[in-house]
């Protein structure tokens, strides 16, 4: 199995076949990917490559990392594992994915405010 390299600082126009071409220089670049936003499509600026041995991706780093490319000085570094600190989300019917409780409805059942409803009470006794 390959190391895998973070590679960060990278153009919004890079494309995958533009960083695996990039990284072939130092060794046998096995993959390479860019990250990109969900909503929007458009990259990150950042990706990963991984490359077929140790000893490639050390090369690969001290070659390429400061580097211009593309207009820009890319960072090379070795990957780090993800640390999943947070905690799981939970999915909820109504709205999806949350990190917490759902939200609280935005009007009350009974038609009425808080200050309403106190109004009431104090007019009836």
């Amino acid at each position: 199995m390959g190391k895998k390299l973070f590679v960060g600082n990278l153009s919004f126009n890079t494309s995958d076949s533009e960083l695996r071409e990039l990284f072939s220089q130092a060794g046998t670049c096995e993959s390479a990917r860019i990250l990109t936003d969900r909503e929007t499509g458009r990259s990150r600026g950042f990706g990963f490559v991984e490359m077929s041995s140790d000893e490639e991706a050390s090369r690969a780093i001290s070659e390429i990392d400061g580097k211009p490319f593309q207009g820009r000085p890319i960072r090379v570094s070795e990957a780090r594992e993800r640390s999943d600190s947070r905690p799981p989300r939970t999915i909820y019917p109504s709205h999806g994915f949350s990190q917490g409780p759902p939200p609280a409805p935005p009007f009350r059942r009974d038609g009425g405010s808080r200050r309403g409803l106190r109004a009431k009470k104090r007019s009836i006794s």
